[in-house]
């Protein structure tokens, strides 16, 4: 396991205001945040409350109007378009609500991408891209592409293709939202089974009480601010 005491993840009284259609939207107003290695952590909160925006800023997916993001050591809003997209490539998974699967592709091929992407040779990342398949129950899939699959299945192909690089942080964003129970249920098992087997960071944004329930610290987001904190 991860030594517990790392941090992953510091944001240093972020804020993020958006143009409104008339007067200015404050999605973030001075928050303070930190995640261990080893931490299952869900940012919680209502449509609106900004943990969508805090995940998108520690993604590097979105910079703060103030105060710093700093992932694994880098400072995040120093960095150049190019050296954020470098980061995002080595350092973080993203599983999305929309899966972002390329349709194009088999689900081996998808998870394969992010991988061409970091000039893993052709062998290499073709056996660890089944490995991952194999490892999420998925290897009989392999050929399959998303239009062929239930919305479980590409959610866990999605994150075979976040894992597979072994990133520093798997960020997960509303990860169940267009699953029934009984799949999400399935995916948080295994998502509990990466953070404790193997030791992944993973930081969740929901308002799902079912996900909430999983993680092993929950954070609660109300009008952009931190209003409570729960768990170890």
């Amino acid at each position: 396991m991860t030594d517990m005491t790392e941090r992953v993840v510091e944001c240093r009284d972020v804020a993020r205001t958006y143009a409104g259609d008339a007067v200015p939207v404050h999605a973030l107003r001075g928050v303070d945040f930190e995640l261990l290695s080893g931490e299952w952590v869900s940012l919680a909160g209502p449509s609106g409350s900004g943990k969508s925006t805090l995940l998108h800023l520690i993604g590097g997916l979105d910079q703060p109007n103030t105060g710093s993001v700093i992932v694994d050591g880098i400072e995040v809003t120093q960095l150049s378009e190019a050296d954020l997209s470098d980061l995002r490539l080595r350092k973080i998974g993203f599983v999305f609500q929309a899966y972002n699967l390329i349709p194009v592709l088999s689900a081996l091929e998808n998870v394969e991408f992010i991988m061409q992407l970091q000039g893993v040779a052709t062998t290499e990342r073709r056996e660890r891209a089944l490995a991952a398949l194999d490892s999420l129950g998925l290897a009989e899939l392999a050929g399959r592409r998303p239009g062929e699959m239930s919305g479980g299945q590409q959610q866990r192909v999605a994150i075979a293709r976040a894992i597979v690089t072994n990133p520093v942080l798997l960020l997960a964003d509303e990860p169940s939202a267009n699953l029934d129970t009984a799949t999400t249920k399935e995916l948080l098992d295994l998502l509990q089974t990466l953070n404790r087997e193997r030791g992944v960071t993973i930081l969740t944004a929901t308002h799902d009480p079912m996900v909430m329930g999983y993680t092993t610290r929950q954070v609660h987001l109300r009008d952009g601010s931190v209003v409570a904190s729960e768990g170890a």
